[in-house]
């Protein structure tokens, strides 16, 4: 090998070198989504997050918004070891600033929860009361309604025929009911979300299925599909 073939290999190895420094430390939080604690932070933003009643007081008491818990996914740093890695719900702590942030990843759920104190051992996702529905992923086509003469009814008879209407409405003040919720179903947990066109308050049953949320049932009154 000539002198010649070395120096290139050389600055290329320096070039390489430096140029994987710059995106480990000035990038970290854009790319590089192989990175462990970024793949952390993707997997949670790929899920709808939902804070509850109880939740968005400690949040008011804290001087945060729902924008500063966004952040935190972008900006915040990963504790793994004071996190639930290994259980079928887990729970990953994040930090910003001083604050904790506990972001829950139950499995085949399309929700994560977040809560402002406690153990990450020791938290689980909500089975009682409401939770607010503030962070979507970032697709159109996120609502799914499965395709039966009922639920082709309802939608006709709420005037819901695109499921972009649906996802709308989630987006729109929709909630998740908690205690109407089956979360530990399997083989896929069972969803009860909420939400209002016009006056009517709509109920829908939903399942992750293919990163989509897809609606298996609609409930609401005057409802006279069969």
């Amino acid at each position: 090998m000539n002198s010649t073939l070395l120096r290139r290999l050389k600055y290329y190895g320096i070039g390489f070198g430096l140029g994987l420094i710059f995106v480990f430390f000035f990038f970290k939080n854009r790319g590089c989504s192989w990175l462990p604690e970024n793949r952390v932070k993707n997997a949670i933003l790929d899920r709808v997050l939902v804070i509850s009643d109880e939740s968005q007081a400690k949040m008011t008491e804290l001087g945060l918004s729902e924008e500063d818990l966004v952040n935190v996914l972008n900006d915040g740093d990963v504790d793994f070891g004071a996190s639930k890695k290994e259980a079928d719900s887990k729970v990953y702590l994040l930090t910003k600033d001083g604050q904790n942030y506990f972001f829950t990843l139950p499995e085949e759920s399309f929700i994560s929860e977040v809560f402002f104190e406690g153990v990450a051992s020791e938290i689980k996702t909500s089975q009682s009361g409401y939770g607010n529905l503030f962070h979507f992923p970032l697709d159109d086509d996120l609502v799914f309604v499965d395709s039966n003469k009922v639920l082709t009814c309802q939608q006709e008879a709420l005037g819901l025929i695109d499921p972009r209407k649906i996802l709308d409405g989630l987006k729109d003040g929709g909630r998740i009911d908690f205690s109407k919720s089956a979360l530990n179903l399997s083989p896929k947990p069972e969803h009860y979300m909420e939400f209002r066109k016009d006056s009517l308050l709509i109920g829908a049953k939903v399942i992750w299925y293919k990163n989509k949320l897809d609606v298996i049932n609609l409930y609401f009154e005057g409802d006279e599909c069969e």
